[in-house]
């Protein structure tokens, strides 16, 4: 996870242009929460500046929304890349998770390693798995095809486009594939007439 001024990011957004913005924490500040404005410079290493600063983490998230929407408007740039802790989870489909298994690419290491007790089913059975890695950014896909990782779904469809679903469409799609699943309805049988009982 990366850090700035004591402050652990919690979620940036990076946009094509190669601005973003970035929200972070340290409990023990005075003002715990804040935003910043963020850019990559010409050695890869990711700059801050232009804080709000505040104690409220929902106010500061909505801040932090609210300036992403503000820049894309006035820009007209879209989202690129969503970066946060464990967002992006990679399994490990040929072998256990061990050194020498997986890409540790510069500024994006593992946040969380994960090793099943056997390779099992993930995924509502997709496929399976010896066990699954998260990170921060995601790999490419170069990176995951040389370590034959394979991306959590919501990561495919994130790297397609740009940016997680809302909750709300998920369920949405969630429940139409639940309802495509079931079995159709029995019919109905016409009962007896009990007489008002």
């Amino acid at each position: 996870m990366d850090k700035n001024q004591g402050y652990a990011i919690l979620k940036a957004v990076m946009l094509e242009n190669g601005r973003g913005f970035a929200l972070g924490e340290h409990p023990t500040a005075p003002s715990p929460f804040v935003t910043w404005a963020c850019y990559d410079d010409e050695h890869g290493k990711r700059q801050y500046e232009w804080g709000h600063y505040g104690s409220d983490r929902a106010a500061l998230e909505q801040d932090f929304l609210k300036r992403v929407e503000d820049y894309q408007e006035q820009f007209s740039v879209k989202v690129v890349q969503v970066e946060a802790p464990g967002l992006y989870k990679y399994y490990s489909t040929q072998r256990p998770v061990a050194p020498g298994t997986f890409p540790k690419p510069a500024g994006n290491a593992p946040d969380e390693i994960e090793n099943y007790d056997k390779r099992v089913p993930v995924e509502g059975g997709a496929f399976l798995a010896w066990g699954h890695l998260t990170y921060t950014k995601p790999l490419t896909e170069k990176e995951a095809a040389d370590y034959e990782l394979r991306p959590a779904p919501e990561v495919a469809s994130i790297l397609r486009e740009g940016r997680p679903r809302p909750i709300a469409e998920q369920m949405k799609e969630a429940a139409k594939l639940a309802g495509e699943r079931q079995a159709p309805a029995a019919p109905k049988r016409d009962a007896p007439d009990r007489g008002g009982r």
